[in-house]
């Protein structure tokens, strides 16, 4: 968003919501000091780790894949590492550079992510896979797991990768199952609310969002399950692109340069699959022509 389409954002906030317009006014300011980090350069690139597959959660908080490891056998243990960024578009940017440019040419990339359109390259990988354009569901205003899964298991089957990255939306709100609203747009799409926003405005019990943010977590969980039997790879990790602030510092949500440890720290776990067969995967790779800024909206990014 340039500094002309943030004023009047703002201006239409204040305009249209008064006191709290001119507080998420104040609010957008304060994370967006955050910018300024954006040329640091802190963390661990994924492909300085051992991996065949990665499984990326994103905006997976370390304590939250914690509390619901007991509930899956291949979650034995999740270490944390410090991510290259604190938003997906950071991510993908400090990830997938010229450094590792021969790791990523030999990498296939199956991403449910919209930020992949702006920050990717096709012809930098083996296979690009945007799943989002062809398996985001309408009603639940993301992309479920399944069709990411469907085409990871596809793709490991018929290309055999040398590495294979299989990126989910969940826990990442639009939260599935939470009743609607909080994404509702009374205002325009420019100043609607997301969950994140109704808690950090009280208009969500912090525990019904904690309980929301964990059962989207299981919903990717209980696929990554089935992918790990419907894979061969010797070496699994089980990471994120960044975590999820709270109300750390006053921070909500995930602002790119956030240094704050709760989205900055990833988890990391390792597992293996083998391919047992178990499964055939029904999505296919039909091209459309989404409105991608609408889908970046959904996710509660503007521009």
């Amino acid at each position: 968003m340039g500094l002309d389409d943030w004023l009047r954002t703002s201006a239409k906030k204040v305009r249209q919501r008064g006191i709290e317009g001119a507080s998420d006014v104040a609010y957008d300011l304060y994370t967006g000091l955050w910018w300024l980090a954006w040329p640091l350069s802190l963390g661990t690139n994924v492909y300085e780790r051992e991996w065949d597959l990665l499984v990326v959660l994103d905006a997976c908080r370390v304590d939250l894949l914690r509390s619901v490891a007991d509930e899956y056998a291949f979650l034995d243990g999740v270490d944390r590492m410090t991510s290259v960024g604190s938003m997906s578009k950071e991510w993908m940017g400090k990830t997938f550079t010229d450094e590792y440019a021969r790791e990523t040419a030999n990498t296939a990339y199956v991403t449910a992510n919209v930020f992949s359109e702006r920050m990717l390259a096709a012809d930098r990988f083996r296979d690009l896979d945007e799943v989002w354009r062809y398996g985001w569901d309408e009603t639940a205003d993301t992309v479920p797991p399944r069709p990411v899964t469907d085409r990871a298991i596809r793709t490991a089957r018929e290309t055999d990768p040398d590495r294979l990255i299989v990126h989910y939306v969940q826990p990442h709100h639009p939260f599935i199952g939470l009743d609607a609203g909080f994404d509702a747009d009374p205002f325009g799409p420019a100043v609607s609310d997301t969950v994140v926003d109704a808690l950090r405005k009280d208009r969500i019990d912090a525990e019904r969002f904690w309980e929301a943010y964990r059962d989207n977590l299981r919903l990717a969980l209980d696929d990554v399950e089935l992918l790990l039997s419907n894979v061969d790879a010797d070496r699994v990790a089980i990471t994120a692109d960044h975590g999820d602030a709270l109300g750390e510092w006053g921070i909500y949500d995930h602002p790119v340069g956030c240094l704050h440890p709760s989205v900055r720290s990833v988890p990391w776990a390792r597992t293996t699959a083998t391919d047992g067969r178990t499964y055939e995967p029904e999505t296919d790779r039909d091209g459309v022509d989404p409105d991608i800024e609408a889908r970046l909206r959904s996710l509660g990014y503007v521009g």
